[in-house]
């Protein structure tokens, strides 16, 4: 009969005769052993002048995990163009949000809950009586952003989420438009223009065409913009993403991952003028934008014509990362910061899902060694994509030996990472599929291979050929792949190991070996001293 403690874990009225070990085992961990301890969850709300949203994140890292996301369009800056006051029923809609945000934040026992606000809060005139009711709710200090620093948040969103920018970060809100230079980790000074959507649709009276004489009008006195050419643009906001979500399926793109979905500026520029020309309702694919965000798409659209007119950016990326992100980028130590967001995140799946993560660790240099002995150069980004391949490599073991490959594939090209664009997603795809399946590529999708360059295809197969071996030796255990070395020998690529691992040579070894021997035409040995 089990206790009162375990059956509290089950399904009320199950009978745990036959789950006791599961529920002792959910007991003693306090919460689900596919989540990672640290500092416990963090949670934000962030109070926008259209939206009201509510992230909690697994536990602050250089690879922060959403654990749970939930928005709210309240529409809190309808109407202050005319009134300058927050509109009573927005307060309403908001405040009751942000009470069920903080009964959420309860359930996921939240320890450390951030609450930000920005341009209808800070430009209200009934601001002040809004912010006491919230911190009334939350029971912690609202941190209310000017607008200099709401565009140095977004920088800093914009560097926790993409690997080494060098562009201009620009976040498009319901009340303002923030843009600031980034260059690695350093920021300019940022500029805020009263340009959002709502603030767009008031005063223009609803119509596109005074939209963009405003928006003109406006950015025309920007000194940031200008000295953006010929560099990426960040784009960061709700609106600019359902732009893009409607591009995407528009084109049939392959891969609905929007952090990282890059269109070449003049692209972009045609994409938006042709949004602002059609009625919204009729453009192909619209039903992939929420009725709520539709209203505002025109003058996202202006808005983002205006800056490629004015920067001349070499392509728009998309941030899924902006005000929150850089919050929580601020509060990591440098030494964290420092860190490389892809191999953080790949180091932390490997740590949830791979059978050894100590074996994962060992096969960077190992892979390094063998793209040295069969003549592969590689670029500072390959070698980062090679090393996050190592550490991905055997994520896929708990499924059935037939689908490892297919299922590894779609889980790293559709994951959740950050600081890696589109082709590279390709890339530690591809790399995993080969490791499960040899260099063949029956069930390989197309889609994915199509955003990967000749040359990574290239990467993608021999670092999954080497890893083939490596597996085989190793088991997937570590302590002994760093005792075998790769080289070329005697005009074969040799494997060579010592004396004590000889037992772990063999036929399926020498086979798998031939494969990548084969890749620059060389014959397979295996080599014990």
């Amino acid at each position: 009969m089990a206790d009162k403690d375990e059956q509290a874990v089950g399904i009320p009225g199950d009978d745990m005769s036959n789950r006791t070990g599961f529920a002792k085992l959910a007991k003693s961990a306090g919460l689900s052993p596919g989540r990672l301890n640290g500092s416990g969850p963090i949670g934000v709300i962030d109070i926008g002048s259209n939206s009201v949203r509510l992230v909690v994140y697994e536990r602050l890292s250089r690879a922060a995990t959403p654990l749970f996301n939930e928005k709210e369009l309240c529409g809190l800056a309808r109407g202050m163009e005319s009134t300058g006051r927050l509109d009573p029923e927005a307060i309403a809609s908001a405040l009751s949000s942000i009470r069920r945000f903080k009964a959420l934040a309860g359930q996921l026992s939240v320890k450390d809950l951030h609450v930000l606000a920005t341009a209808a809060p800070r430009d209200a005139s009934n601001g002040p009586e809004f912010v006491k009711a919230v911190e009334s709710i939350t029971g912690v200090p609202l941190n209310m952003l000017s607008g200099a620093e709401e565009a140095r948040l977004s920088a800093m969103g914009v560097i926790s989420g993409i690997h080494l920018p060098d562009g201009i970060a620009g976040d498009l809100g319901g009340g303002s438009l923030e843009v600031i230079d980034v260059r690695g980790h350093d920021v300019g000074t940022g500029e805020t223009f009263p340009v959002g959507g709502l603030r767009l649709e008031e005063g223009s009276q609803k119509s596109v065409k005074k939209a963009e004489k405003i928006v003109v009008e406006s950015l025309s006195a920007s000194k940031v913009l200008p000295g953006g050419e010929g560099r990426p643009f960040y784009a960061i906001g709700g609106t600019w993403r359902s732009l893009a979500r409607l591009h995407m399926r528009q084109k049939g793109y392959p891969l609905h991952v929007m952090h990282q979905y890059a269109i070449k500026a003049g692209e972009a520029a045609d994409f938006c003028r042709m949004v602002t020309r059609r009625d919204i309702d009729s453009l192909d694919s619209i039903e992939v934008v929420s009725r709520n965000r539709r209203p505002l798409l025109a003058y996202g659209a202006v808005v983002l014509d205006q800056v490629i007119r004015i920067m001349k950016p070499s392509e728009i990326v998309i941030s899924a990362l902006g005000v929150r992100e850089g919050h929580l980028f601020d509060l990591l130590s440098p030494e964290e910061k420092a860190q490389d967001p892809l191999i953080v995140a790949c180091e932390e799946l490997a740590w949830l899902r791979s059978r050894s993560p100590l074996h994962a660790d060992e096969l960077p240099a190992w892979s390094a060694m063998a793209f040295e002995a069969i003549g592969l150069d590689e670029t500072e980004e390959e070698a980062r994509l090679r090393h996050a391949a190592c550490l991905l490599v055997d994520i896929g073991w708990r499924a059935h030996p037939e689908y490892r490959g297919e299922q590894s594939m779609n889980l790293i090209a559709h994951a959740a990472f950050i600081g890696v664009d589109h082709p590279g997603r390709a890339y530690l795809a591809l790399a995993n599929y080969y490791r499960h399946e040899g260099l063949i590529d029956e069930a390989v999708s197309q889609h994915i291979r199509e955003l990967a360059s000749t040359r990574y295809l290239e990467r993608a197969r021999a670092i999954g050929a080497a890893l083939r071996v490596a597996h085989l030796i190793s088991a997937g255990m570590p302590g002994v792949i760093g005792r075998t070395r790769i080289e070329v020998r005697d005009k074969a690529l040799a494997l060579v190991l010592p004396e004590d691992l000889a037992p772990l040579g063999g036929s399926r070894v020498a086979r798998r070996l031939g494969q990548l021997a084969k890749l620059i035409g060389l014959e397979p040995a295996i080599v014990v001293e």
